[in-house]
């Protein structure tokens, strides 16, 4: 496929696109306080002592629910402790907004959550239930803690783009959803998301954010749309399963992965602590100035989106919010 079908291809996927949505909920919001950071980022952090507090919460396509019940339930968890994870925080407890036709119906779906919870040794500490509605409906929230932040709003000009993943997993039999969870013992998953806030912690991470189910460009792009950057980025570098065509891993969601803007005097540091636990890592491009995510394909480059004439999910900067790059964390 060229680089302009594979552009167009992802332009036109369902889950890029549904990013969109983001927009109008974030511009109805505009105004409201919404703690230390702006709205957009993929938890909330509101300042408590010395760190951070960490809110976040997922909800998920009924048709998946419906197909998926014990898989929707682990995501619940799984993909909560990662966005806290991605601010460079910790994960303390999770809670569930479940509504199902009836007991046997939810059974499943408390069981995938009972499985991620435990894995991920995140305690389930309560929600809400209906059974009696005509469908099995699930949201997931959660509450993690940050001592030093990643945020999506402080990737500069001259950064080394980063991306890492778990490659050790399979396709579900439904969708483009890459399992590297449910198989892998707790303690590996503790340890693989315990990276994440030490990045943060020694400085070794100018910014990140966890691939979505936009995929690592879909994701890259809200990345550096938050930033007010833009960025050169490389698909023959990405990471990416033996066998697996590009094109369906550009759509696909990882269970594990992060897009990361790296000084590059810290790229080596952050590539050894990811393979050191058999991660796949790679630098996948640069950070530039201006408003354009570039990519290149067997040695063609092309725009593929420019965040200031076409917004993707809109910059959520405003006059009371802080200024770009602001981040004292980073050295």
């Amino acid at each position: 496929m060229t680089l302009e079908a594979l552009m167009d291809a992802l332009r036109a996927a369902p889950a890029f696109g549904h990013k969109g949505d983001i927009r109008p909920v974030m511009d109805g919001l505009a105004g409201l306080d919404s703690g230390h950071l702006p709205l957009g980022d993929d938890a909330a952090a509101l300042a408590d002592g010395d760190g951070f507090l960490l809110m976040a919460m997922e909800g998920f396509v009924n048709e998946f629910v419906a197909a998926e019940p014990f898989f929707a339930g682990y995501c619940g968890v799984m993909v909560n402790v990662s966005d806290i994870a991605a601010m460079g925080g910790r994960a303390l407890a999770v809670t569930d907004a479940l509504w199902s036709r009836g007991d046997d119906q939810s059974a499943a779906i408390l069981a995938g959550l009972r499985e991620a919870a435990g894995k991920y040794g995140v305690p389930l500490v309560g929600g809400h239930s209906n059974a009696h509605c005509d469908r099995p409906q699930l949201s997931v929230a959660i509450l993690g803690r940050a001592g030093t932040l990643l945020t999506s709003f402080d990737a500069r000009p001259g950064d080394t783009l980063m991306v890492a993943c778990d490659l050790r997993g399979r396709f579900r039999a439904v969708g483009d959803n890459w399992d590297a969870s449910s198989d892998a013992p707790g303690a590996r998953l503790r340890g693989d998301l315990a990276i994440l806030p030490g990045l943060a912690e020694d400085g070794l991470c100018r910014a990140g954010k966890d691939i979505s189910m936009a995929g690592p460009v879909g994701t890259a792009l809200m990345l550096l749309e938050a930033s007010g950057v833009g960025a050169v980025l490389d698909l023959d570098a990405l990471p990416r399963p033996p066998g697996v065509p590009l094109e369906r891993w550009l759509r696909a969601f990882p269970s594990y992965g992060f897009v990361l803007s790296v000084a590059p005097d810290r790229a080596a540091e952050v590539t050894r602590r990811f393979r050191a636990r058999d991660l796949a890592v790679a630098e996948v491009g640069r950070v530039t100035a201006g408003d354009r995510l570039e990519l290149t394909l067997d040695g063609r480059r092309a725009p593929f989106w420019d965040h200031r004439i076409t917004p993707y999910i809109g910059r959520p900067f405003s006059a009371s919010s802080p200024p770009r790059h602001q981040g004292g964390h980073h050295a």
